[in-house]
């Protein structure tokens, strides 16, 4: 079988962008988000560009449905070498400080950090087996500047940013490595910086490179 790429949070812009890049390289594609019709319409896009993809619905607040579907598809299309966590952040993530509930901010947290090390922890295995790995985060500039105008990725993506610092540190020594590329600006297809296309070659580049953790864009 082959090595796997999963992307978590998988869309119609980098997400798509992402499976065709690593896709081209000889990795298996597993596209996993909540609306499985539009991940089947992207997993035959794919698969007509000669690339072996499949779609797997998962919502990453239910942490027992996203291990499933990442273990579905170790098992159907091949071990995961590459893992890319980069779902879109619901609307509520995004309001001003005073307006941001607790419970806004615990729904933030889950999405960015219990659902991320749900990921991390399934696909771990793989990639000790596998003998190498990747895992990519992909955030917005939150992550690394606080903005009280979108409250909850400041904090989540913060700790999710503070997680993925860790598990670049400890899991070297298993030549895994873990990258996070900050994206400080809107994703545009006609973006020469922001289009999907360009921000997937900078994935690609920090999975071969395997230097430093954060890399950002611009």
């Amino acid at each position: 079988m082959m090595s796997t790429v999963a992307i978590v949070g998988a869309g119609p812009g980098l997400g798509a962008a992402v499976a065709e890049r690593f896709g081209r390289e000889g990795l298996a594609v597993a596209l996993i988000a909540r609306n499985l019709a539009k991940l089947d319409k992207l997993a035959e896009g794919l698969s007509a560009q000669g690339i072996a993809a499949k779609a797997y619905a998962a919502d990453v607040h239910d942490r027992d449905g996203l291990s499933r579907a990442l273990a579905a598809a170790a098992d159907e299309i091949g071990m995961i070498e590459v893992l890319q966590y980069s779902p879109v952040p619901r609307s509520e993530f995004l309001r001003p400080l005073l307006e941001t509930s607790v419970d806004d901010l615990a729904a933030a947290v889950e999405f960015s950090v219990y659902g991320s090390a749900t990921a991390v922890q399934q696909v771990l295995p793989c990639m000790t087996a596998l003998g190498r790995g990747t895992i990519l985060f992909v955030n917005g500039s939150s992550a690394v500047t606080p903005n009280p105008n979108v409250t909850g990725t400041s904090v989540a993506f913060a700790a999710e940013s503070a997680y993925g610092q860790m598990l670049h540190d400890t899991l070297s020594e298993q030549n895994i490595h873990v990258g996070q590329l900050i994206v400080p600006g809107a994703i545009r297809d006609d973006d020469p910086v922001f289009a999907p296309k360009v921000l997937a070659d900078r994935l690609w580049q920090i999975h071969t490179a395997k230097g430093p953790y954060r890399v950002t864009v611009g």
